[in-house]
């Protein structure tokens, strides 16, 4: 499975290529797409929905996400941010995706292991994972988090589905410990 990570931005979009083959994670590519901040919003919109249209068209991927983005200081920036992620939203379904959305919080917590980790602990933690020779720039970082979070989370869903399909009696509910029991 290919995903397409994304951690949309008005001014910077932060993108991720992530290969999924029997479980392990691969790196495929990372970078950002940005818009001129002294352009009219309608072209910094289309800027963004041509780059991911190109980004879905070069890479071909199975499945898109993004990160759900809260701002609650400046009304102004939410608005703006909000159709930046419409424009995002509509160029990845345009190009026949599906798109899957996760918070910042779920992504760090995939990640890094807690809600509340800094941009340096996500960037440390994707260079790991992908066994990158270099932290990538903190937007590309945010982006390959959340599609190594899709990527954890399918793999979580498919062994659960493996388990759902084990012979009766193969799986006992609880450990006097209250631990899961695998037979």
């Amino acid at each position: 499975m290919r995903i397409l990570g994304i951690d949309p931005g008005l001014r910077i979009t932060g993108y991720g290529v992530v290969d999924v083959v029997d479980g392990q994670q691969t790196y495929v590519a990372s970078g950002v797409i940005r818009t001129d901040s002294d352009a009219p919003l309608a072209d910094r919109l289309h800027t963004l929905f041509k780059g991911l249209s190109e980004l879905a068209a070069m890479y071909k991927p199975q499945v898109a996400v993004v990160e759900i983005v809260f701002v609650n200081v400046n009304p102004q920036s939410t608005l703006l941010l909000g159709q930046a992620r419409g424009a995002v939203l509509t160029a990845l379904t345009h190009a026949g995706l599906s798109v899957m959305e996760y918070t910042a919080l779920q992504i760090k917590q995939a990640i890094v292991g807690q809600g509340k980790a800094n941009k340096e602990q996500v960037q440390e933690m994707v260079k790991r994972l992908l066994k990158l020779p270099a932290a990538p720039s903190a937007d590309a970082a945010d982006a390959l988090a959340a599609a190594l979070t899709h990527a954890q989370s399918s793999k979580m869903i498919n062994a659960m589905g493996q388990a759902s399909q084990l012979p009766a009696g193969a799986l006992r509910t609880r450990t006097r410990k209250g631990r899961t029991s695998w037979r």
